[in-house]
């Protein structure tokens, strides 16, 4: 998340609706570093864009997962935002174009990097060229999982038991919740996080595949 400060959104635009205005002060606060304003931008648009990305999604647990995604990626970038339009229209054009390269992506064929944890909806992966998944494919195997098992391992604990929770055991977001007794915001923001982390990690090591 950026912490870059800039005043390019702090002028409201003409007619621009009281929504707006709001998602304008929010993206302000949240470039001068106030976190939580990353919160009240989540908790707006968490279920807009679940709904959104699940018009062209069909599994419902692989939409919960994107819709994080888009959040990361929004968040990465935020320092980009102009509101020259609104708020709502960057995001979802950001959801929508996130959305189709999943969907592009997933009819290549790829060989992910952590192979051993792949779920059903294939969660967690960082897709590489399959250029060297030849006779030493158990050897090479072997070596990504023990690279993604020492991200895992590296994360602080409340990322660690939600990311196995998520990713090894499969369980859905409510699940989680439950198991760990926690309110479903906050496994969502966990998990937001512990990706974030996760990610870093493995973008990282990628240059030792």
């Amino acid at each position: 998340m950026s912490e870059t400060s800039t005043d390019k959104n702090t002028t409201p635009r003409e007619n621009a609706s009281a929504s707006s205005i709001e998602d304008d002060g929010f993206v302000t606060r949240a470039l001068k570093g106030d976190e939580s304003a990353y919160k009240d931008l989540m908790e707006k648009y968490d279920r807009p864009i679940y709904f959104h990305i699940r018009k062209m999604i069909k599994e419902k647990e692989l939409v919960e997962d994107l819709v994080q995604e888009v959040f990361m990626k929004a968040f990465k970038n935020l320092a980009t935002y102009s509101n020259e339009y609104a708020f709502s229209t960057w995001l979802y054009r950001i959801a929508t174009n996130h959305t189709i390269d999943y969907l592009r992506k997933k009819k290549l064929q790829t060989l992910s990097i952590n192979d051993p944890y792949k779920t059903k909806d294939g969660e967690l992966e960082i897709q590489l060229p399959d250029e060297t998944y030849a006779t030493d494919k158990h050897v090479i195997k072997k070596e990504r999982k023990q690279i993604v098992q020492n991200a895992i391992a590296n994360l602080p604990e409340k990322y660690r038991a939600v990311i196995k929770l998520r990713h090894m055991d499969e369980l859905s977001y409510d699940e989680i919740a439950d198991e760990l007794d926690l309110p479903l915001g906050t496994v969502k923001a966990h998990i937001f996080r512990a990706r974030e982390l996760l990610y870093k990690a493995l973008i990282d090591k990628k240059g030792s595949f």
